[in-house]
């Protein structure tokens, strides 16, 4: 599958703070029923990726870092599974598939490259604020 299920998450993380407020994470997760464990995990990743900033603190939580007019759904996705791939064909670059040489490049594994390049191009297509106001 492409889109994981944290990638799932962290785009309804992004939904969640639109807003541009500051929400704790039990505030997040239950907008978006998301379990709590994954939202941490997800919401670290995507602060090492400049996207969200927690605060600690009795009134600490996360808020977005940039406006959502300024990324993309692929910059969510990115940040929170690094190397994405249609196929495992894909993730080793054919090299491992027999049947993709060289000499006698694989039919199926050109096909499915075009079609994680044009997932790839329509999630850079959009900024979130045009997805989430659509």
């Amino acid at each position: 599958m492409f889109l994981t299920k944290e990638c799932d998450y962290g785009i309804r993380i992004t939904r969640a703070l639109a807003d541009n407020k500051q929400k704790a994470v039990p505030i997040i997760c239950e907008m978006e029923n998301i379990p709590q464990q994954y939202a941490y995990k997800i919401l670290k990743k995507m602060e090492r990726a400049g996207i969200v900033q927690s605060k600690r603190g009795p009134d600490g939580g996360y808020r977005l870092v940039k406006t959502p007019n300024s990324f993309t759904m692929y910059d969510i996705v990115s940040a929170i599974d690094e190397k994405l791939f249609l196929s495992e064909c894909l993730k080793s670059r054919g090299q491992l598939c027999p049947r993709n040489t060289p000499e006698a490049p694989c039919a199926v594994h050109r096909e499915l490259h075009h079609i994680q390049d044009m997932l790839i191009r329509e999630m850079l297509s959009k900024s979130m604020e045009e997805i989430l106001n659509n």
